[in-house]
């Protein structure tokens, strides 16, 4: 930057400041101002011309006043004058007032553009870069539209007459500028030749354009992710100079020991927007950097002051972040929990924070939630013992996240007993939560009931209408916990002083089945019936609304105190009653009992059916109570796990899906059908089709795509698609030949998308072996949110293609289309099952023909680890056969697809070569189960 001259100190404007500082009241300050702004008025007005130094002068002071508070209509000409100034803190003090006090609508706004061209144009850097910063700090969209297509030129020119420092500094400014035209205006930005000129920046040698350009990459690529592409291997060779560098190496850009921590940072982050590279080469380079930055993690520090532990985890935390975007190195995954795990007793609250909050997002992988499961002790201690109610509420959240049958009851357990004294701005989530696990992971249902009455017990003005609707739900669509639920409310209705909520549970309850319990003398109809009337007159209208429901179901159970129950019905309490709904249920209830006969009464008040199954209504309650900003839901769309590798449900009996059970109440596979799935039928004529907001035609397949739908193979769970408009999340559950898919639309954006509508693509044989049934989703998706979508399988037949699914909406005026692959595959339908060794080598020598067997030969991809192999093969769907294979290096599988008009037997050996990392045979047998037909065209699950 120039000098500034000793001319330049404006003695005028000096004054003026310590005048104002000076006054001692409001009114002086003004008096102060008001004969400035006459002054300057006049000065500008006068008929001698004014020189630079002078309107510099005035300009700064109008700039100060304005500042001040007040407002300014004149000198915005001068101002723009001063652009045209070959001096630089004449054209510095120009464009500062403009970028402050001028708007996109002025009527100078073509003339501050010529100025800032003619500065553009000038090849002075000093000149190039104050034009620059102008453009920035407006940023308005006629900025956009003037320079947007002159800027990216600047970025990518090469000036040899120039002075390199100096040109370094306007591609800085060029790259942030850009950047924030984009971020305002971003369909003025056009895309071009120089998108992949700009990303060689990346191995510029001058650090500061490096972090300009990173920055501005990843804001594009988040959009334009092929365009970009070639910036990973660029990124990665960048971030291993840096992580491998001394300190001393990158002097000028080493922060406290720490070499570049913000571009390293930035570098990190432009990485999580590709998926795992493809080239071994890179991606292994990657892997040495991750592990680098793990490993220096564990050197002592090399400075005892915050700033150097700061950047250095600032650094562990965005890789951390990348190695649970890729998901895809079990060793680093493990490295990386384990990493966290130190940090959840380190004395930083911010540490413990951030590393409960990423243990979180780690407990979503397959490969490292088993690591994060052995710090439930700690994140336990952290609930307990914490002073800071935000690291509470994310050791909750880990602890959620963590949850699976293996420690169900112990978490709930945690969960309930913090309750008690837990902050109250979270309570209701985590009653939200306690309800949630117990319902998904109660393998005993009368643990789930007495877990969700000791919730009711201790949080009961926390228990939404959602939770105790859910256990009405459960306990009414399970046969086998209904004696035991009467009898639990019956008891817990006895204390003095019950919650309201424990009230309504304890009415429905006892009113569907308090004859399952009326055999007790303890616990007669009568008792029954005064128990809840001396609650009565302590509820709420609709709490006695359901309790006089109960009464007249007393009737038609129990005879015997029907004429008691009149009583309290016929009383003026009742019949008088001042609330409407309560006085029309007392005449109703009492006519219905007086005139109509047994047989009526038992019809008319007969046992409640099954619920239908439909989402869990406590689910909806807890994304809401999170929030529209959050992703909770797709993150907790990527594990739905049980205690099995796989991360399913555990296989249930084949009634599960024609009876109300538990395992219906997860996948609702009795529900009424939906409507069929794909696009409704077109009502209209040639001109519907023109002037429609949805075209008709189908983008192909987004980027990346295949490579994720090959991710789901062996897991149902996780983000299907994600750019930065859109995140899609799947969870997905199949049983025999049926199956329920959860997809999720989030809304990444802060603007609505309008008329979104996703469609099921099938070609003609997959809807002959597939049957597809969806049901509708809200057109309109507020920015920030998530709707979702069921989708309802059936497998008819064998299969080979997948159904694709494709979104299209609106985004700010701008069609999207997406089109992504459904994974829903054919080992989708596979059920394990058990087979010993004889057995297992008996039928495999059976199945020789060719039209029975399938062997392949292929390099693995990836190092053979034999817990990942086997963890593999239980993803895929079949039954991991220990101890049968005589090799113990080899793997024998065994499993049952089901489809509706047949059953078929798989049989599966892998034969690794680790020497050669060959796996020098996949084989796959086929057979009939006893019991069943052959049908056309089957075909085995593998090969």
């Amino acid at each position: 930057m120039p000098a500034v001259s000793k001319g330049d100190g404006m003695r005028g404007l000096a004054v003026f400041i310590s005048d104002i500082r000076n006054c001692k009241s409001k009114e002086a300050e003004i008096k102060r101002i008001n004969k400035e702004l006459a002054n300057i008025r006049s000065k500008f007005k006068g008929d001698k011309a004014l020189d630079g130094y002078s309107k510099k002068k005035y300009v700064c002071k109008l700039l100060f006043i304005f500042l001040l508070g007040h407002d300014i209509d004149f000198g915005h000409m001068e101002a723009v004058n001063l652009l045209s100034s070959n001096r630089y803190t004449e054209k510095q003090i120009g464009y500062l007032f403009i970028s402050v006090l001028v708007n996109s609508n002025s009527e100078l706004i073509r003339l501050i553009n010529n100025a800032i061209k003619n500065d553009l144009a000038s090849r002075n850097p000093t000149f190039m870069g104050l034009a620059l910063h102008c453009i920035a700090n407006v940023g308005s969209r006629e900025m956009a539209e003037a320079f947007a297509g002159e800027i990216p030129k600047i970025l990518v020119a090469g000036y040899v007459s120039c002075v390199k420092d100096t040109m370094d500094s306007v591609k800085q400014s060029a790259a942030l500028c850009l950047l924030r035209l984009y971020r305002t205006s971003p369909d003025l930005v056009p895309m071009g030749d120089w998108t992949s000129r700009v990303v060689h920046l990346l191995n510029d040698q001058h650090l500061g354009v490096v972090t300009a350009a990173t920055s501005l990459i990843t804001t594009l690529a988040q959009k334009n992710p092929e365009e970009f592409k070639t910036s990973v291997s660029l990124a990665v060779s960048r971030l291993s100079r840096i992580v491998t560098s001394a300190s001393t190496d990158l002097q000028d850009y080493t922060y406290y020991f720490v070499p570049a921590p913000w571009l390293s940072v930035k570098l990190l982050r432009l990485l999580q927007c590709y998926p795992p590279p493809e080239d071994p080469a890179v991606r292994g380079r990657l892997t040495e950097c991750l592990e680098t930055i793990l490993n220096k993690a564990q050197e002592p520090p090399k400075s005892k002051k915050v700033q150097h532990s700061n950047a250095k985890n600032a650094v562990l935390f965005e890789a951390i972040s990348l190695i649970i975007h890729h998901d895809s190195e079990p060793n680093l995954l493990v490295r990386a929990c384990n990493q966290l795990g130190q940090f959840l007793q380190h004395r930083e609250t911010n540490l413990r924070y951030l590393a409960l909050e990423s243990m979180c997002t780690l407990a979503s992988s397959e490969f490292s939630h088993e690591a994060v499961k052995t710090h439930i002790e700690t994140v336990i201690n952290a609930l307990k013992t914490e002073r800071d109610v935000s690291v509470r509420q994310r050791a909750v959240d880990l602890l959620y996240a963590m949850c699976d049958r293996s420690n169900a009851q112990q978490i709930v357990a945690e969960m309930l007993s913090y309750l008690e004294t837990a902050d109250y701005s979270i309570r209701e989530e985590i009653v939200l939560k306690v309800a949630i696990l117990a319902e998904k992971y109660a393998v005993d249902y009368t643990w789930y009931v007495d877990t969700i009455l000791n919730l009711i017990r201790i949080a009961g003005d926390y228990v939404s209408e959602e939770v105790w609707y859910r256990v009405i739900q459960i306990v009414i669509n399970r046969d086998d916990v209904q004696g035991y639920a009467a009898k639990t409310v019956f008891e817990a209705l006895q204390a003095p002083a019950c919650h309201e909520n424990l009230v309504k549970v304890g009415g429905y309850i006892l009113g569907e089945f308090g004859n399952l319990i009326a055999g007790d003398p303890r616990s007669s109809p009568l008792i029954q019936f005064n128990l809840l009337h001396s609650k009565f007159h302590l509820c709420s209208v609709p709490t006695r609304a359901l309790l006089l429901s109960t009464y007249i179901k007393f009737v038609n159970l129990f005879p015997e105190v029907k004429t008691t129950i009149q009583d309290v019905l016929r009383s003026d309490s009742q019949l008088k009653n001042a609330d409407v709904e309560l006085q029309q249920r007392a005449v109703e209830y009492l006519r219905l009992s007086t005139v109509a006969s047994t047989d009526i009464l038992a019809t008319v008040l007969e046992e409640m059916p099954p619920f239908p199954e439909r989402e869990s209504s406590i689910l909806a309650k807890l994304k809401k109570k999170k929030g529209p900003s959050t992703v909770t839901d797709l993150e907790e769309a990527k594990r739905e796990r049980s205690a099995d590798v796989n991360g399913g449900p555990e296989p249930a009996p084949a009634s599960a899906v024609s009876t109300p059970s538990p395992s219906a109440d997860l996948l609702g596979l009795g529900a009424a059908p939906p409507a069929p799935a794909g696009p409704p039928p077109s009502s209209g004529g040639l001109l519907v089709d023109v002037f429609s907001d949805s075209p008709s035609a189908v983008a192909p397949l987004a980027p990346g795509s295949e490579d994720n739908f090959a991710r789901f193979v062996c897991k149902n769970n996780g983000v299907l698609f994600e750019n930065q408009l859109l995140q899609i999340g799947l969870k997905s559950e199949f049983r025999q030949n049926l199956g329920r898919m959860f997809i999720f639309y989030g809304n990444k954006t802060s603007t609505q998308f309008l008329n979104f509508t996703p469609t099921l693509i099938c070609s003609d044989d997959l809807q002959t072996n597939l049957s597809l049934q969806t049901k509708p989703v809200d057109p309109t998706v507020d920015g920030g949110a998530q709707v979702q979508q069921v989708v309802n399988i059936e497998c008819v037949s064998d299969f080979t293609e997948a159904p694709v699914l494709n979104i299209q909406f609106r985004y700010g005026g701008t069609f999207q289309n997406v089109s992504v692959k459904l994974p829903i595959t054919l080992n989708k339908f596979f059920q394990p099952t058990e087979m010993a060794s004889q057995d297992f080598f008996q039928r495999w020598k059976q199945l020789s023909s060719p039209q029975q067997e399938v062997q392949n030969i292929f390099k693995a991809k990836h190092p053979m680890d034999t817990e990942i192999t086997k963890a593999k093969i239980i993803g895929f769907g079949s039954a991991l056969l220990e101890d049968v294979d005589p090799n113990p290096a080899n793997f024998v599988g065994a499993g049952i697809i089901h489809t509706k008009t047949t059953q078929i037997g798989c049989l599966l050996r892998l034969e690794p070569n680790l020497q050669a990392q060959l796996l020098e045979s996949v084989s796959a047998k086929r057979w009939l189960p006893p019991g069943t037909h052959r049908a056309g065209g089957a075909r085995g699950a593998v090969g």
